[in-house]
């Protein structure tokens, strides 16, 4: 029997994604099609596993080395069970209660389908048009054989590299496919290589993502060590992408991540033992850009009531005061340096990373570059954070390269514990392919963008014409603290000079060619007695 190669899944995948095709949203698809996935797999693995057991036990003794698994899975719980009864008219309630029931008889993967629902009419519609739906997506993953021992991988690889893969390229398709509302789930592979290379963890270091999405960024960067020699944690406020980051780091064999549900900025869920923010050594982050009204979460109660009698002399009801952010409402002081405006929330997050970071911490963040320039309680922060020596790097990337956005967008690298007040700046905007809809960062744009990072690191020349700068702290003083790369990286290219005299000459010629063929024409037409 052939081995299950990385096509053999993405061409399952692609036909579970084409049975939804036109059915619903792509953003709202991507939920069912990987969930399902995710139950072949546990349901292959675990089949695997417990036939290797029965070759050596069998009654209680089976039944208490099952139990010692990562996880087991009950018959009603398992994909063949679902798809011998794919024909029975209540198969979206069967899936959903198999859902609940790997969950509630697996600690490990508690809360990993949260918010998925096979048996929604919002989503799938009524039973006549959601049945067949299903039993197409049941048959879109029946041949597709996912036991760890029939994966085909090359000499370096494990089942879980192939199957945590593809797992991948299907969330960058999904992405591709839900356009605007995928910026919210996914960052482009080239990007999140970019970032896992310049925060390089090290042996035992903890590594964090605040707004990790599908966790394919966090896992690009833990996987620069290795997934069992550093500390994974992240956190996500979508219901269905911290689901998606779940399945995602278990399929890639990180039993152990640390993934969190909940609003980051007012309501941090990874808390040392004191209730203070727990530090981390490399933090890489691809977060909401200008997200508005960030700080909703720290309202206490909602807008406050005017007086009423007054209220009542104005118009005869309520009025609301509208709710201010302050930086005494957090009670982990990460706006002391200043509250961001309540309409743009990007260096509330990049505050928050900037107080989650270690005594040797390093943060590759995406930012839109706004952050960079912009004035007001903006240009504040940013002055104060230039003052304190953490920012390290800003790196200018393509437009349109990432998904829901075709702005360009900037890395800033922050570093604690810097030797030295310079700031590197790189213009990489100009290196990319085209590739359909959107730009690409090749190999050699990427390759070149680590290179001069990790020379300027290395005390190194990092200085490249019309690419790369390295600032003194007096030369952004003198640009009052703003971070705009053309500031410091001259990418003009000046048109090459017009000879006038030149060009007349070759018009004049033209001219007098163009006068030959006229009248070796009128002499031709003559001839002919036309």
């Amino acid at each position: 029997m052939a081995k299950t190669t990385f096509d053999d899944i993405k061409r399952a995948l692609w036909a579970g994604a084409n049975t939804f095709r036109d059915n619903i949203d792509a953003s709202n698809y991507k939920d069912f099609v990987l969930s399902m996935f995710f139950v072949k797999y546990l349901s292959d693995t675990f089949d695997e596993k417990a036939k290797e057991l029965k070759k050596e036990y069998e009654g209680i003794r089976l039944e208490r080395q099952i139990a010692n698994l990562p996880f087991s899975l009950k018959r009603e719980f398992t994909f063949d069970y679902l798809f011998e009864n794919r024909f029975q008219n209540d198969i979206g309630n069967k899936i959903s209660e198999a859902l609940t029931g790997i969950e509630s008889s697996n600690a490990i993967l508690n809360g990993i389908f949260r918010g998925i629902d096979f048996n929604s009419e919002s989503n799938l519609g009524k039973k006549e048009q959601k049945n067949p739906i299903l039993r197409n997506l049941l048959g879109d993953f029946v041949d597709l054989d996912l036991h760890p021992s029939n994966i085909a991988c090359q000499d370096d690889e494990v089942p879980a590299d192939i199957i945590g893969d593809a797992y991948e390229y299907m969330i960058g398709e999904f992405a591709t496919m839900a356009g605007k509302k995928a910026g919210s789930f996914f960052t482009p592979q080239q990007v999140s290589e970019i970032m896992a290379q310049i925060v390089a963890p090290e042996e035992n270091d903890r590594v964090y993502d605040p707004t990790c999405g599908s966790g394919s960024l966090l896992i690009r960067a833990a996987r620069k060590r290795g997934f069992n020699k550093v500390q994974i944690y992240g956190q996500e406020r979508n219901s269905s992408t911290i689901s998606m980051a779940k399945m995602n780091m278990f399929i890639h064999d990180i039993q152990d991540a640390n993934i969190k549900w909940g609003d980051t900025l007012a309501n941090p869920q990874h808390l040392d033992s004191d209730g203070n923010l727990m530090k981390f050594d490399c933090i890489v982050a691809n977060m909401p850009f200008s997200l508005d009204k960030w700080a909703s979460g720290f309202n206490p109660g909602g807008e406050v009531s005017v007086d009423e009698e007054e209220d009542e002399k104005k118009n005869g009801k309520g009025k609301k005061k509208e709710f201010k952010m302050e930086a005494g409402l957090d009670r982990w002081h990460r706006f002391d340096m200043g509250v961001p405006p309540a309409s743009k929330g990007d260096w509330a997050f990049l505050m928050h990373m900037i107080a989650s970071m270690s005594g040797k911490g390093r943060i590759a963040a995406v930012a839109p570059h706004g952050v960079l320039f912009r004035g007001a309680s903006e240009g504040a922060i940013r002055r104060m954070v230039i003052d304190k020596n953490l920012i390290d790097a800003v790196i200018g990337l393509p437009e349109n390269i990432f998904y829901g956005t075709s702005i360009p967008a900037c890395i800033i690298v922050f570093r604690k514990g810097k030797t030295n007040s310079d700031v590197l700046f790189i213009d990489g905007s100009k290196g990319f392919k085209k590739d359909k809809a959107k730009n690409v960062l090749r190999d050699e744009d990427i390759a070149k963008i680590v290179a001069t990072y990790q020379a300027y690191r290395n005390g190194e020349n990092a200085e490249i014409e019309k690419y790369s700068h390295v600032a003194t702290l007096d030369e952004i003083v003198e640009n009052e603290y703003n971070l705009n790369i053309p500031r410091y990286v001259d990418t003009f290219e000046e048109e090459e000079i017009i000879d006038i005299d030149s060009v007349n000459a070759e018009i004049a010629e033209l001219k007098a060619k163009i006068a030959d063929v006229e009248a070796q024409m009128d002499k031709y037409l003559k001839e002919l007695g036309l």
